[in-house]
């Protein structure tokens, strides 16, 4: 590889085309054999000459494994010329870390927890003490040592007893998000020989004999089953299996800690079972039994249930029963419906409720002194875009509770809002060591107008002077599915872009839950196109309105926002000069007809069942690698990860060889694999942010910005 890459740094030429600055190289982009595999169904024949990349086996074929470095080493050469470029980024967002650090403590039961990071350190150490500040803590889990010989490693459910004796935990040493579960006790330091695979919830009893243990299938990673574990044995009773495949099953506890939960939810319906947590070898009995369009959930506190449902209302509301017959028929308003507001979620503590809400595209907290009965209000924001969520609070007998801010221009921040005085106090902020100064900083939301009339909501950065005439490039980001909302949050290392005089932009587009239910429901099924489109006139606002320009738009998006990715890029390709597409999900029609692969069956309800001709009719005419065709396509960055069990690497491989292999310009294609790691990329802090270095350097170079 060295040697390559030195004779690679005499064959650098820069080329300047319009504002783009792209470092070429003689070495020629891998070509991907083709062998054709025909798939008839509905009426249509579709040839696929790149599902020889796919291997499941965990030990895949050396051809394939080749395939792949050979694009790496491509990525590489044809990156190298901004190497130095992505290692001074990587330097500078490092300094904006301060990488010695104490996490802010959350109490639970005689001891404060938090974690600890160290400088030159990847992972964190997990720590508890007596007192608040941390200084006669001791180890719980030290991640560095645990990581050593491994290229990932990653924990999960970090759960401690009751009584603070015994510490329950999972680890992925993979990326597949496949975790080991173990337990430690916390009174000898020694680990107990109780482990158990593929765990995806855990939950203890109140006595500390049991706990209750989410497991995942071994092919499908559908979490289906729900075990009580006999601590210190090897025993194990199955207390609840899920069986139907559009649903996944969850293990919980309610905050006052006297009720267990199993949660069975498919993207729209749930279902609950409740058993007292001091009775853990007792019958499960459901709540309300599923049926289509009903989603609720359910919660347990001062002797009555408590749900956040859509019954009858779009948007949510709270309804509450008692604990002798927590059945639908006995359902009450606690929170009535008030369809302008979405309910997020509801935490009770001892006299206090806390209501998570979303009205006009913004997040607001609300909190509810059930005691006195004092008017409930807000928790104040002092910006007008911003993102707001409750913090880690388990415990319950408390006078406050924490909560999290941030804006674009608003470093993280903790704070703790008493609940009778009803004023907020910062506990921490982020640090910024190498100097931050706000005011240099600018943030807004516009509202773009999509081709159907709709308002989209877009949130923007950008230094100050920035000029509003169109010559600002931008890096614009969506994700719009499964009504997860893209909130707009701080990051420092989007600064080394902002300061740049690159914007940067977040698409709220349908899909997500910014603007309420609705908004989820018309950017899913037979309504998504929307979410592409969204994205599209969004993009075509901003450039119309003088932020930026078609020269100057790069676009960036994950997973579903890597399917955004690929099916805008075949839409309108003219609008954007290069994208970033990663982990993307871009062989819709393929990974949906196989009901084996991870995730597919519960995915159904939010994308179709192309089995199903409708579904494929529909289907059919957004998949992105469907859809790729002779045109001209912007630069692409494509990035996945080998051991992704998400979305897999083949997909973003067969994309990436089929745009080369269609397009009918001189844009480059670049397909990057991380072949180390999973979904989320590397779990190492350190490996993280020299990946987002090199995203960066990607997305500058290509609006001519190279130092």
């Amino acid at each position: 590889m060295k040697g390559l890459l030195s004779v690679f740094a005499l064959l650098v030429i820069v080329m300047i085309t319009g504002n783009t600055l792209l470092a070429q190289t003689d070495m020629k982009p891998p070509v991907a054999k083709k062998e054709a595999k025909v798939l008839k169904i509905h009426g249509y024949e579709i040839t696929d000459n790149y599902a020889w990349l796919r291997d499941r086996e965990e030990k895949k074929n050396p051809e394939i494994i080749k395939y792949l470095e050979d694009e790496n080493t491509y990525t590489e050469a044809h990156m190298g010329g901004h190497k130095a470029f992505a290692d001074n980024l990587y330097k500078e967002m490092l300094g904006r870390i301060k990488q010695t650090d104490l996490s802010v403590p959350y109490k639970l039961g005689e001891y404060w927890y938090f974690n600890k990071t160290e400088e030159g350190k990847q992972y964190p150490t997990y720590l508890r003490g007596k007192s608040k500040d941390g200084k006669d803590a001791e180890v719980l889990l030290d991640q560095n040592e645990m990581a050593k010989g491994f290229k990932y490693f990653a924990i999960s459910n970090f759960e401690p007893s009751d009584d603070g004796n015994l510490l329950a935990f999972a680890t992925d040493t993979t990326g597949y998000r496949q975790y080991t579960l173990q337990i430690k006790d916390l009174k000898t330091g020694k680990m107990l020989a109780d482990k158990i695979e593929r765990v995806t919830s855990v939950e203890w009893s109140n006595d500390g004999k049991y706990l209750f243990v989410g497991q995942e299938d071994a092919v499908s990673k559908r979490s289906d089953k729900i075990w009580r574990h006999s601590v210190g044995t090897d025993k194990n009773d199955l207390v609840f299996e899920e069986k139907d495949v559009l649903f996944n099953t969850a293990i919980g506890r309610s905050r006052d800690r006297k009720m267990l939960f199993i949660g069975s939810g498919a993207k729209t319906m749930d279902e609950y079972r409740y058993l007292a947590a001091d009775n853990p070898t007792g019958e499960w009995k459901v709540i309300v039994p599923r049926r289509e369009g009903h989603q609720y959930s359910a919660n347990f506190d001062s002797g009555e249930f408590y749900f956040v449902t859509n019954k009858d209302a779009e948007n949510f509301k709270v309804m509450r029963a008692p604990a002798s017959d927590p059945g639908e028929k006995g359902w009450t308003d606690f929170i009535p419906y008030n369809p302008a507001v979405k309910i997020d979620g509801i935490n009770f503590f001892k006299d206090y409720a806390v209501v998570s809400e979303v009205e006009n595209g913004l997040e607001y907290i609300r909190v509810m002194d059930r005691k006195t009965r004092r008017a409930s209000s807000r928790i104040a924001t002092p910006e007008s875009v911003y993102t707001i969520g409750v913090s880690t609070n388990p415990e319950y007998d408390t006078p406050s509770v924490r909560y999290n801010y941030s804006s674009m221009i608003t470093p993280n921040s903790t704070y703790e809002f008493d609940f009778k005085s009803r004023k907020s106090s910062l506990i921490k902020q982020q640090e910024i060591p190498s100097g931050y100064d706000k005011t240099q900083y600018e943030t807004k939301r516009v509202w773009a107008e999509a081709r159907d009339g709709v308002k989209v909501p877009v949130s923007i950065v950008w230094k100050k002077g920035t000029k509003m005439d169109g010559s600002a490039p931008m890096l614009l980001y969506a994700y719009g599915s499964y009504g997860f909302s893209t909130d707009p949050g701080f990051s420092t290392s989007r600064l080394s872009l902002v300061d740049r005089g690159m914007m940067f932009a977040i698409a709220h587009i349908r899909g997500g839950s910014e603007l309420g239910e609705k908004w989820r429901l018309d950017g899913r099924m037979f309504k998504k196109m929307n979410t592409f489109n969204d994205f599209v006139d969004s993009a075509k606002w901003l450039i119309a309105n003088k932020y930026t320009s078609p020269d100057g738009l790069v676009i960036q998006g994950g997973s579903a926002g890597g399917l955004l990715m690929g099916a805008v890029v075949n839409q309108s390709p003219e609008t954007f000069k290069a994208a970033i597409v990663q982990v993307p999900f871009v062989d819709v029609m393929n990974t949906m007809l196989d009901a084996s692969l991870p995730l597919t069956t519960e995915e159904w309800i939010e994308w179709g069942n192309p089995n199903e001709k409708a579904a494929w009719d529909y289907m059919i005419t957004y998949s992105p690698y469907e859809n790729i065709k002779a045109q001209n396509y912007p630069n692409m960055l494509v990035e996945v990860s080998l051991n992704d069990s998400q979305v897999p690497y083949w997909e973003g491989a067969k994309f990436a060889a089929k745009v080369r292999e269609m397009k009918t310009n001189d844009s480059v294609v670049l397909l990057k694999t991380n072949m180390g790691a999973g979904h989320g990329g590397s779990s190492g802090r350190y490996d993280r942010l020299k990946e987002v270095a090199f995203d960066y350097a990607y997305a500058l170079s290509q609006v001519g910005v190279t130092k």
